[in-house]
């Protein structure tokens, strides 16, 4: 399977207050401009063998085969359509990347005019993921989300205007206050836009955030896991109704819209990622993981060191047990002979008893090719999930 590229631009707006990702204010713009260096720097000088790069060559003689490319963040939109030309000119140099790849851009309502769009679609962007969270001001001003549910409808009208026919929503629920009349109001105000793509998210709580220390302080309510679980069971109804296909536990597409990169870090394909806390996996047994604060991990760059804190060569044990979790996030769930292959034992053996039990509480469906979570299995996936891992 072709690899994937991760490139994680940190900056926003404003910080949400559930937010507990590799994250910084937008401060000005040479903070900016010394990050993107930062990065080209940072996938230029990888240990990728590259023959005879010549510039703007899309498909360099590399060892590193690459059909997706994937601009999280953060607010990857927040970024000029110069600087994302310098940076994608930098990974077209050093990896071979298809020339139909999906080439995916996060992006916030508010964050982007029609101008900036249709330059970002004149450089390749094909995908766009589109964090509306929800359409319920109320909600978007408690989650210090810096735009309004206007902001988002017209945003989403520019990428259409702009020639998007790819377009991704992020709905989040399970938020304090949020009612299922509400969620549901969320779910038709989506299905209306028509979008191709829609990412479930069930709210969670990070300690260190702002959401964390109100709910902690009695000034936010707990979330409610039996409504979350309401308000999922609502979504599949919704969803299905109006033809999107579940892939994975938090993601439906309509027909051939899955996400082609999620899709390489659920069937354990090999990603590349460049930025500030960024990951990587070569497919195979290491994944490594860069700084987390910006300002140390532009500061190692520009020193000549290497940003990598972390570095795991994993165990079998922990190989298998990923394997299964991830594969089992997937509808298809998990092919029991590719598993026998890679890691030479009998699933359905090792795990019978557990599968037995699964099985009476009807998580799981099993045939002799197959294990699959059921429909009251996805909901309660890290029940099964805690079996294996």
């Amino acid at each position: 399977m072709k690899s994937g590229i991760y490139l994680h631009i940190p900056f926003c707006k404003s910080r949400c207050s559930y937010c507990d990702f590799a994250t910084d204010v937008y401060k000005n713009e040479e903070t900016v401009e010394r990050y993107v260096s930062a990065l080209l720097k940072e996938v230029q000088s990888s240990k990728f063998k590259v023959q005879n790069p010549k510039p703007k060559i899309r498909n360099p003689k590399s060892e590193i085969q690459a059909d997706t490319i994937y601009f999280g963040g953060g607010t990857p939109s927040l970024i000029s359509a110069k600087q994302l030309e310098k940076i994608l000119d930098a990974i077209y140099k050093k990896f071979a990347v298809d020339e139909n790849a999906e080439i995916t851009l996060e992006m916030n309502p508010a964050t982007v005019s029609l101008e900036k769009l249709c330059d970002f679609k004149s450089l390749g962007i094909n995908r766009a993921s589109f964090g509306v969270q929800t359409f319920n001001d109320r909600s978007l001003k408690l989650l210090a989300r810096g735009h309004d549910s206007n902001d988002a409808r017209k945003t989403f009208e520019l990428l259409r205007k702009s020639g998007f026919e790819n377009i991704s929503f992020d709905l989040i629920a399970g938020l304090p206050h949020q009612s299922l009349a509400d969620w549901e109001n969320n779910l038709n105000e989506a299905l209306q836009l028509k979008p191709e793509h829609i990412s479930l998210y069930i709210l969670e709580i990070h300690e260190g955030t702002p959401l964390a220390e109100q709910i902690r302080s009695n000034r936010q309510p707990l979330p409610n896991d039996d409504l979350a679980g309401e308000m999922y069971e609502l979504m599949l109804e919704k969803l299905f109704e109006k033809g999107y296909e579940q892939y994975e536990i938090s993601n439906f597409s309509q027909p051939g819209f899955e996400s082609k990169h999620n899709n390489k870090y659920w069937e354990f394909a090999p990603y590349f990622s460049f930025g500030v806390s960024a990951h990587s996996f070569d497919g195979k047994t290491r994944r490594w993981a860069n700084e987390r604060d910006t300002a140390k991990y532009v500061s190692l760059i520009e020193c000549e060191k290497s940003p990598v804190a972390e570095e795991f060569e994993l165990g079998e044990e922990t190989l298998c047990g990923e394997y299964i979790f991830l594969q089992l996030r997937l509808n298809k769930g998990l092919n029991l002979q590719e598993f026998k292959e890679r890691f030479n034992f009998d699933f359905l053996s090792k795990y019978e008893k557990e599968l037995s039990e699964l099985s009476e509480i009807e998580l799981v469906e099993i045939s002799e090719k197959k294990l699959r979570l059921t429909e009251k299995g996805r909901l309660f996936s890290n029940e099964v999930f805690s079996v294996f891992v």
